[in-house]
């Protein structure tokens, strides 16, 4: 049952935003081996990236908007999440930062992008775009043609077709097949997750939002994030109040998320919100700058607060990609390779997206196409548990791992994060890989290289043998309970991955309450979900 202090869960068992600010992969990445262009189509250096739990997408706009610093060089993103809301939102937000600028200008798309990524509610021309958006979305995935043809970044074939069905399903709700906000009542599951979350501090959850502001985000780095802003974001959802408070009304659909519990016996679908609710989306974008002048105090307190700072941020970021990949730029590319595409081809892009399977994590390397091929490797803090001797066997020798800590989590305490760092540092040596000792120590990432063959993979763990068991953090496939107060350690192997079956309560309207059932007993379920 929920303890007097809360369930400490603020985390949630879904990931909408990143916990570390955007990196440029192509910084991360090994330098490019000149014997590996005569294995290229075009003669052109690729970078293959595989990453885990990336979420936003954060790390794939900050490469391609840096890319014009580099030379040329082809990427191609594979990208593995752990449940079918996520890959969509990541559709949806490619589709709206690579928007044609006569159809939308820079301004909109940025305020766009902030609002659907990082708020509750919407206002509703932002609302009107996402259905207009998801029901082209919803019409192109069931057809790859139309789709390569559309979005040539997109490759939707890796999955599965009861994935792209799924997909389709999320693009359809978002669509607002659908009507009436009562469908996903985002105001009240918003506050009936931090009632949960705060227990007998609800009623003092202002002072709370400032103690996990000032003593734990302010002191690991986060100082620009503003007392206002975190308050509002705490207490509505509303992390970018970039209009009038009053025009923030429309429920954020691409923050809903599906799960199977049990009602009555019987096994049925529920939808609610189960991301995160302590931290906040403003660490993606809003504490770092190339323009060191927003990062500036006076009399002790930020110039700029991190939305102002996130804004900034992202209108560079568009900005930067629409002048790489303009048509002079993609005329270069396809000039440099000397093999333009026939007409009536779609127009090869310099990137494309790849969406592995939800569950392909550790059969990855079966496939000749995947074993030994990624330069890069980068895994979030709430995938951790991935990692594992068969995906390692996925990247090259020499290839870079980044990992990403849980340094932005409120709910850790410094000795904790201490330990799961120490377990990230394991796990990761475990899989074949080891400690970069060339780069500054880093709070945030964890930086390894790959050791000896790419063929290495399963066995024991680097003589941990059947005990992998981490201090990881929740993924889909373990909801939040208010017994684990703070990130718990559980078995890695997949088929000892245990399962949680939500019960409704007896007498309880559809949307009001839940308890699990575990092993161990009734729990009570994270968040508030309203039945399909």
């Amino acid at each position: 049952m929920t303890t007097p202090a809360g369930s400490g869960a603020g985390f949630g068992s879904v990931s909408w935003w990143g916990l570390s600010p955007a990196l440029d992969l192509q910084a991360e990445s090994p330098p490019v081996d000149p014997e590996s262009l005569a294995e290229t189509e075009h003669k052109i250096p690729e970078l293959d990236v595989l990453l885990l739990g990336s979420v936003d997408g954060r790390h794939m706009l900050r490469t391609l908007s840096r890319a014009a610093l580099w030379p040329r060089r082809r990427f191609n993103f594979y990208v593995l999440e752990n449940n079918l809301e996520a890959v969509a939102r990541h559709v949806l937000i490619f589709s709206l930062a690579l928007e044609e600028p006569e159809k939308m200008g820079l301004q909109e798309r940025c305020e766009t992008f902030l609002e659907l990524w990082g708020n509750a509610l919407l206002r509703p021309p932002v609302a009107a775009f996402v259905r207009a958006q998801s029901s082209r979305l919803a019409h192109l995935v069931p057809e790859p043609d139309r789709l390569e043809e559309q979005l040539p970044w997109l490759s939707l074939r890796p999955l599965k077709f009861r994935e792209r069905d799924a997909l389709e399903a999320v693009f359809r709700f978002w669509s607002g097949g659908e009507k009436g906000p009562e469908v996903f009542p985002m105001s009240r599951l918003w506050d009936s997750r931090l009632r949960h979350y705060l227990g007998s501090r609800y009623d003092a959850r202002r002072g709370v939002a400032d103690w996990d502001l000032r003593m734990k985000l302010q002191d690991r780095g986060a100082q620009v994030i503003h007392i206002q802003e975190f308050r509002r974001w705490r207490d509505t959802g509303v992390a970018f109040e970039l209009r009038d408070a009053s025009a923030y009304h429309v429920p954020n659909r691409t923050l809903a998320s599906g799960r199977l519990l049990s009602h009555r016996g019987e096994r049925v679908a529920a939808r609610g919100y189960w991301g995160d609710i302590a931290t906040g989306p403003f660490v993606a974008f809003g504490i770092e700058a190339d323009d060191q002048s927003l990062l500036r105090t006076c009399n002790g307190q930020p110039v700029k607060t991190a939305g102002d700072i996130t804004l900034h941020n992202v209108t560079e970021l568009f900005r930067e990609v629409a002048a790489w990949r303009g048509p002079r730029a993609i005329q270069g590319y396809l000039e440099e390779t000397k093999s333009p595409e026939p007409d009536g081809t779609p127009t090869q892009e310099p990137f494309t997206m790849h969406f592995l399977p939800l569950d392909s994590s550790q059969t990855l390397h079966h496939k000749t196409c995947y074993k030994g091929r990624f330069q890069l490797l980068y895994v979030a803090c709430g995938m951790v548990h991935l990692l594992s001797p068969e995906l390692g066997a996925c990247v090259a020798p020499g290839g870079n791992l980044v990992v990403e800590l849980a340094r932005y989590l409120v709910d850790l305490r410094p000795k904790e994060l201490k330990a799961f760092s120490d377990r990230v540092g394991e796990i990761a040596r475990a899989a074949g890989f080891a400690p970069h000792t060339g780069t500054i120590p880093s709070e945030t990432f964890a930086r390894f290289y790959k050791l000896g063959d790419s063929t290495r993979g399963g066995g024991d763990s680097a003589g941990l043998g059947n005990d992998c068991s981490l201090l990881h953090l929740p993924s889909r496939h373990q909801p939040l309970s208010d017994a684990a107060p703070l990130p718990t350690t559980e078995p890695m192997p997949r088929s000892h991955t245990p399962r949680w079956d939500g019960v409704l309560e007896a007498g309880a309207p559809a949307g009001r309450g839940f308890r699990v059932e575990t092993p161990q007993g009734p729990k009570a379920l994270v968040g508030v979900a309203a039945l399909w």
